[in-house]
């Protein structure tokens, strides 16, 4: 038997190694073009809406900060003769309140528009709120949460924790207020009567337009403003929301209220669907997140005022 001298054996190991890795990638590939031609062709089989019109749906889930890409939606919306009608559907304990104050303005201008109706599923708290409020219509599931009508600026005050491990922070500012507060220092002061006021300027705006959104006296308006959640049923007879239902509930309002056709169909306009190779790049990102151990889904940090609910916080 002839014996393969070790530099040829290693040789060929290698590039057996080699043909094989090569036809693995390649059967990859192939998995992978297969999908891409299979999206595309879904993507383009698709019926298109008919000349009748459609209803846009408006998903709003998760934390709410500011977002372009959203405004540009809404301004395409609005020039879009083919949508009738749209509904908001949100399930979010709130956010900034300057994401809150741009979903409320755009829906303002949508509803000057077209009608418009939010449907609040699991949860509609403090800037989710605010955005249902920019529609002309609520409805809620009896057990929805809702409210958390507030405005919430948080300090963390860890200078005991710097002394124990012997950090010392200093700084040069501008100005007395300037970086304020530190936190290695209590709110206390001129820094906490300067947050105070934005605060207060923050929650006289929110409390001013559910009194105007909701038709209701300010200081009923001010008294459900004290950050507390209610269930649908209780925000119902508050007048916080219109009616108990869901989307189906709402399409009926939108036909029997609005004059809107009955069984259009209803599209989802936000989040933006994946177009094309979108969904690629989306599963490569995971992957290369996966690869890297890190999680899927990162948290969503809120820069400023926030007017948020979550269970251990107020309002």
């Amino acid at each position: 038997m002839t014996q393969i001298p070790p530099f040829e054996a290693h040789e060929a190991l290698a590039a057996d190694t080699f043909r094989r890795s090569r036809g693995r990638w390649r059967i990859i590939a192939l998995v992978c073009a297969i999908a891409v031609v299979l999206a595309l062709f879904g993507r383009f089989a698709m019926p298109s809406a008919t000349g009748s019109g459609t209803i846009a749906r408006i998903t709003i889930d998760g934390t709410i900060s500011t977002n372009a890409a959203r405004q540009k939606m809404f301004a395409e919306l609005i020039e879009d003769d083919n949508i009738k009608a749209v509904i908001v559907a949100i399930n979010s304990p709130g956010g900034t309140t300057a994401g809150g104050e741009e979903l409320y303005e755009a829906l303002r201008r949508l509803s000057a528009e077209k009608p418009t109706v939010s449907v609040i599923n699991e949860l509609g708290a403090s800037a989710a709120y605010m955005t249902a409020i920019g529609t002309d219509h609520i409805f809620a599931r009896r057990l929805s949460i809702v409210g958390s009508i507030g405005v919430l600026y948080q300090h963390v005050n860890a200078g005991k924790l710097l002394d124990t491990i012997g950090i010392d922070l200093d700084k040069v500012a501008s100005g007395p207020l300037k970086a304020e507060p530190d936190f290695n220092e209590p709110l206390e002061g001129a820094p906490r009567a300067s947050l105070a006021a934005l605060v207060e300027d923050s929650f006289v705006w929110f409390v001013d337009i559910v009194a105007e959104r909701r038709n209701l006296p300010r200081p009923k308006a001010l008294a459900l403003a004290d950050g507390r959640i209610v269930t649908g049923r209780v925000a119902l007879e508050n007048g916080l929301i219109d009616a108990i239902g869901g989307e189906t509930e709402a399409i009926a309002w939108l036909e029997s209220e609005k004059g809107i056709a009955k069984d259009l169909a209803v599209r989802s306009a936000w989040p933006l669907p994946d177009q094309g190779f979108g969904w690629v790049g989306q599963l490569l990102g995971g992957s290369a997140r996966a690869a890297l151990g890190l999680p899927m889904e990162g948290p969503v940090m809120l820069d400023g005022l926030v007017s948020l609910w979550q269970v251990g916080t107020n309002p």
